[in-house]
């Protein structure tokens, strides 16, 4: 076979693929999602297993690298050239498939989402309520947050049953959560005694299309800015400090730089996390945002993100640091540290 039906053969076996070479990531949807080209753990590599779009491609959006799962074999396996990659990615291809279950073959993470979502109910004096004001979060009555009392969590072989914050993802700006716009959910597990992230592993997972996608707050107004940033806490604490601001949660640094500004918004507000990959995230947003004519102005908290400074300084003082740029931004892209 030659390298284009190497690539082909490759993305038929995609998850197979990242499986075996990038270990530490994880299925989310219709992706395979990890830190890096080396395999490390994280959310900005993404590799696309099913269509829409080719099996098999991948995006860094930390660092803007693409490519297909032969340049990963090539990168992971240290081939020095094309042929020794070819080689490698026909050694993997020799090999067995591993059988398909009938789960594998008719599961639909969109459409578990969707079912999810119509389990659970408004947060409303709910523990998931507790949990968001017991980060100062006042202003968190929104119609793309709910909350189950009982969400199933596995780790390794064991199952639990836990109280859980869920929120709606959804593909366009002012699309209420209903049944057919929701794409994916975050699911945030609870400590049932206090409210705080349940002590599991891993407390905070999605399912479903997530990336470029985001959970959105407040409805979109003409000539107003669009408050887009990583977390949920992040993006909520902003609207605390300044209700009223149309807002997006993209849940993921990787995501947030393949956010795709909705039609219309001509000003867009990126509150980044304060670390490098919130940075590379932010920065890569911009550079897409300028040559789509929409003018950003880049935000960075003084702790690790926004809630970080909503606890340490207050409602009041992160208002009069934010409410100007919620009026004058788009003037001119900047880059505020707040």
């Amino acid at each position: 076979m030659n390298a284009t039906a190497i690539a082909s053969a490759l993305g038929a076996r995609a998850e197979a693929v990242c499986r075996h070479y990038l270990p530490h990531g994880r299925r989310q949807g219709r992706y395979w999602v990890a830190g890096d080209l080396d395999g490390a753990r994280g959310r900005s590599l993404y590799v696309r297993l099913s269509g829409p779009g080719t099996p098999g491609k991948f995006t860094d959006a930390a660092t803007g690298e693409h490519g297909d799962l032969l340049d990963i074999i090539r990168h992971r396996s240290g081939a020095p050239t094309l042929r020794a990659a070819l080689k490698e990615a026909r050694a993997f291809l020799a090999r067995p498939a591993a059988p398909a279950t009938r789960e594998a073959d008719t599961y639909d993470a969109t459409e578990a989402a969707r079912r999810l979502w119509q389990r659970c109910r408004a947060i409303d004096g709910s523990h998931a309520e507790a949990y968001l004001h017991a980060r100062g979060l006042a202003h968190c009555r929104f119609p793309a947050l709910r909350f189950h009392p009982a969400l199933r969590y596995r780790e390794g072989s064991s199952v639990r049953h836990l109280p859980a914050l869920v929120a709606a993802v959804t593909g366009e700006a002012g699309e209420r959560p209903g049944d057919s716009a929701v794409l994916g959910v975050q699911r945030t597990w609870l400590d049932p005694r206090q409210p705080a992230k349940a002590g599991v592993a891993s407390p905070r997972k999605a399912l479903g299309r997530i990336f470029g996608h985001a959970v959105r707050f407040g409805c979109p107004a003409d000539g107003a800015p669009l408050l887009v940033g990583e977390g949920i806490e992040t993006v909520l604490s902003l609207s605390t400090a300044v209700p009223g601001i149309n807002a997006a949660a993209a849940l993921s640094a990787g995501s947030l730089g393949a956010f795709a500004p909705p039609p219309g918004v001509a000003r867009l507000l990126v509150a980044r996390d304060n670390d490098a990959e919130g940075e590379r995230a932010a920065q890569r947003l911009a550079r897409r945002c300028a040559r789509a004519g929409v003018s950003v102005t880049v935000i960075v908290p003084r702790g690790e993100d926004f809630n970080d400074d909503l606890l340490a300084l207050g409602s009041a003082a992160l208002a009069a640091r934010f409410a100007p740029l919620v009026r004058f931004a788009g003037e001119r892209g900047q880059q505020e540290s707040v």
